[in-house]
């Protein structure tokens, strides 16, 4: 039996999850959901998954933000994050913080699946267009856009502001002061070469950064 924990802010999204999971997997997948961030981490500590589905861009913190926390709660657990985010903007991030895959919500019903099995399996599961880069390096640094040469904190930081989120609640979504944060913010600016919060929201949305 696979316990499996979907992580969505839209109950119609979580209700197509499971249905997905359900015709994959049949008995062999029970699933539980969780429509938030700090939920899903609550459902972590009590229990363990063979796999968490997890979106990033959630009210409050964010998948990426509780990436780390699950893995320090139980660091074998598969996180496979399923977004309307770009891979490009992403992907590299969250698998570099130790995620088990990155799947496109446009992505096929099959396709969620395999990346279910090969997270469940303990592998890593990627597009076949994102392999592709990562066995070119992804480029030289010269070819990397302005957020990409952010930390990732700050890469963090930036889609808080762009998102609209006050730099007291950053500091209480990152578990920071509320100091840090503006000193983030300067470093974000200076890095981006923006003037101030409007531009690097416009630059956000521009890149699909925020949803």
């Amino acid at each position: 039996m696979l316990n499996i924990l979907v992580t969505d802010d839209h109950a119609v999204i979580r209700r197509g999850l499971k249905q997905i999971i359900t015709e994959g997997f049949g008995a062999d997948a029970a699933i539980e959901e969780a429509q938030n961030a700090q939920e899903a981490l609550d459902h972590v500590w009590k229990k363990e998954w063979d796999v968490v589905l997890m979106d990033i861009t959630m009210p409050g913190r964010s998948g990426i933000d509780i990436l780390k926390d699950i893995k320090l709660a139980r660091p074998n657990t598969p996180v496979l994050f399923l977004t309307m985010h770009e891979e490009d903007q992403f992907a590299i991030r969250v698998l570099k913080a130790g995620a088990s895959g990155f799947i496109n919500k446009e992505s096929a019903p099959d396709e969620l699946v395999r990346a279910i099995r090969k997270a469940v399996s303990g592998g890593r599961y990627v597009s076949n267009a994102l392999a592709e880069k990562l066995a070119l390096g992804l480029g030289s640094d010269t070819d990397k856009k302005p957020h990409e040469q952010l930390s990732d904190r700050e890469f963090q930081v930036l889609c808080k502001i762009a998102s609209g989120r006050t730099a007291t609640q950053i500091a209480q979504d990152l578990g920071l002061s509320v100091k840090t944060v503006s000193t983030y913010r300067s470093r974000i600016l200076e890095k981006m070469h923006k003037d101030n919060n409007a531009e690097l929201t416009s630059y956000a949305i521009k890149n699909r950064l925020v949803e």
